[in-house]
């Protein structure tokens, strides 16, 4: 898109000296060229802002404050002052060499700018403003639309794109200056052009050499360029320069100047070809890292959830934050996985490094996790799994994981840890401890046993679990930075009050406030999770034996507890899917048969046998007698599944609830 002409605000004003003002305004109208005379202080090194003019001299200039706000040469602007020619000062062979020095000075200077700009737009920035108006009175910049990416082979057709435009016009002041101010009406140009093979333009664009624009070739591609509905207005004087990245031509630069100015000469086709040069190789590069910072983007979304599942009983919030702007990868992840019975796995881990392998590696680690997790391993096995898998992947794969288990039921965390900074949590009355869990060695190290412990997890309570990253920096060790995590944590509690736990995205956001300047060198994982639980009154739970009575005496159970918790509403759809789920548990199970029905904004049913075979669905024949009861339980219920266990399955469904 094209851009209009940006304000010069903050620019030097450059003025000139007091006898050069003197001279009358109309020899700069006449194109006078712009020579200097010998000083005793020698040259003035141009920087990108020093005018060059078409003669390559350099005009010397004196700061003078800059005009009110609102006349000609208000902010923004640049007084410009034409010198009278050399009254012998200067030998012929001195004034060439100082002006090849001025502009080598100026390449350096233009060079160095263009060379800051880190992606596409910074790159083609620094361009426009190291040559208006030092160089050229206005500048065009095409690039290539869509612009290839490395070794790739372009898209038909060529396509050019008016990627922005800089122009300063010339403007009277009070006294005898010329004055550049910016202009809001850039020379008018085509915002596409399509570069026709065998063109004018192509020719130009293949010869990669900059051209002026008044031979008869740039004349018929200039006008391509900038169509034919655009045409040059008279006596601006251009300079057409392809820009050539490493493998093919991906735009055109348009210097051009007004006849206020000396024209071009053939030693500014050199200028014209360092800065398109320097440009393109700038703006190839740019796309290459602008195409790796995506594919590093896209990497660390995909490795990431993309939301976190909404658990009966609990709520969860996270976060993640890179090391740094240029390093977007890490091997930090998080991950919540809903479990049989209402429970949830909650996992953080760190793979060592931020690079493209640590990434790869967490996304091997994280799919190994959420497998085991579905098998319902308990977390000391899950870990003993991890380690394994990270030596398969390869020596020096090492990375920490803390693995819990929450069950809203009884109020109860299951956590085994590997290596990892033990979590912190935060109490209703905003009391927030470090819990001792065994640390344990980090997941790689092989033939190791983790262990577990079974804390409570009382309602309100907060669980925070986190990556070193937050903690451990080059300011201050890990255990210093854990203390001051759970002073932050009391701190943020006590001020929501100690009957009330502060929200959890804004404590996700408080947390990672404590972060200071030095405290970035470490991407970070950030999981917290608040333990509503379930209330013992809104869960029923019975066991029955694997009988052909037992679906009668599983209809009964629970129409009365459909009674006591007042959703008579459900029991015709209740007691008519527990009556197929138990009939095709008891039709395998050799044990006891479980029943669980749990009241929260839903109605849950898990049923639990001891067969590891899952039920399938499948569209029975007119002919078949069996064969629908999981197609009623696929129409009636609002969600449904079977999960294997270690000791069986389980097959639940789940109804909602009247207003």
């Amino acid at each position: 898109m094209t851009e209009h002409p940006t304000s010069h605000e903050g620019r030097q004003p450059l003025a000139a000296r007091p006898q050069e003002r003197a001279r009358p305004r109309q020899e700069a109208a006449a194109g006078l060229p712009s020579e200097v005379p010998a000083q005793a202080g020698g040259p003035k090194a141009p920087g990108p802002d020093t005018p060059l003019t078409g003669g390559g001299s350099v005009t010397p200039v004196t700061p003078v404050a800059p005009p009110a706000v609102g006349t000609p040469g208000g902010p923004g602007a640049v007084a410009v002052a034409v010198s009278p020619q050399p009254q012998g000062g200067l030998r012929g062979g001195d004034t060439a060499a100082r002006r090849e020095g001025d502009r080598l000075r100026f390449v350096g200077a233009a060079t160095r700018r263009i060379a800051r700009g880190i992606d596409l737009d910074e790159i083609v920035l620094g361009l426009c403003r190291a040559t208006v108006p030092t160089f050229s009175d206005e500048i065009l910049v095409y690039l290539r639309d869509p612009l290839p990416v490395g070794d790739e082979r372009p898209v038909a057709p060529f396509i050019l794109r008016l990627r922005r435009t800089d122009r300063l016009r010339l403007s009277d002041l009070e006294g005898e200056e010329l004055v550049l101010v910016p202009d809001p009406d850039p020379t008018p140009a085509a915002e596409l052009c399509e570069v026709r093979s065998g063109g004018a333009l192509a020719e130009v664009l293949r010869g990669v050499r900059p051209v002026f624009g008044d031979s008869a070739a740039a004349r018929t591609a200039l006008t391509e360029l900038l169509g034919p509905e655009h045409p040059l207005p008279g006596g601006l004087r251009a300079v057409l320069a392809p820009l050539r990245g490493r493998r093919r031509v991906i735009g055109a630069a348009v210097f051009l100047r007004r006849p206020e100015r000396a024209g071009f000469e053939p030693n500014d086709l050199l200028v014209a070809a360092q800065l398109a040069t320097h440009t393109a190789l700038g703006i190839d590069k740019a796309v290459l890292y602008g195409r790796e910072a995506y594919i590093a983007d896209e990497l660390q979304r995909t490795m990431l959830p993309d939301s976190l599942p909404q658990p009966t009983g609990v709520k969860l919030a996270s976060r993640y934050l890179p090391a740094a702007e240029t390093a977007r990868v890490g091997g930090d992840w998080y991950d919540a996985i809903p479990l049989p019975g209402s429970r949830v796995a909650l996992v953080v881990g760190d793979v060592m490094g931020h690079s493209m392998t640590s990434a790869a590696i967490m996304g091997q680690l994280r799919t190994t996790a959420q497998t085991l997790a579905g098998l319902d391993l308990p977390p000391q096995e899950v870990l003993h799994h991890l380690d394994e898998q990270a030596q398969r992947l390869g020596e020096n794969r090492m990375a920490t994981c803390l693995y819990a288990v929450y069950d809203p039921v009884s109020h109860r965390i299951t956590i085994a840890n590997a290596g990892h900074p033990p979590p912190i949590l935060l109490h209703l009355g905003g009391r927030a401890e470090v819990l001792r869990v065994p640390p344990g060695a980090p997941i790689g190290v092989g033939g190791v046993d983790f262990e577990a412990v079974e804390l409570d997890a009382p309602a309100g309570a907060t669980l925070l679990l986190y990556t070193d990253g937050l903690v451990e920096s080059r300011l201050r060790d890990v255990w210093t930075g854990i203390e001051q995590l759970r002073e932050r944590l009391a701190a943020t509690a006590q001020l929501t009050g100690p009957d009330h736990s502060p929200p959890l995205e804004a404590l996700c956001d408080d947390v990672l406030d404590m972060l200071g300047p030095g405290d970035r060198d470490d991407d970070i994982a950030l999981l917290a999770a608040r333990f509503d639980g379930i209330a013992p009154s809104d869960v029923a739970y019975w066991f029955l034996e694997p009988e052909d009575a037992a679906p009668g005496r599983a209809r009964r159970l629970a129409r009365r507890a459909l009674a006591r918790w007042d959703l008579e509403e459900l029991t015709d759809s209740v007691e008519l899917l527990i009556s197929e789920v138990v009939t095709n548990a008891v039709r395998y199970a050799e044990r006891p048969v479980t029943l669980r029905l749990l009241r929260t904004d839903v109605l849950r049913c898990e049923v639990g046998d001891d067969s590891p075979q899952l039920p399938r669905q499948r569209r029975a024949r007119d002919t078949d007698e069996g064969g629908r009861g999981l197609f009623l339980v696929n129409r009636l219920a609002r969600r449904w599944g079977a999960t294997r266990l270690s000791g069986g399955k389980v097959v639940w469904f789940e109804l909602a609830t009247p207003n």
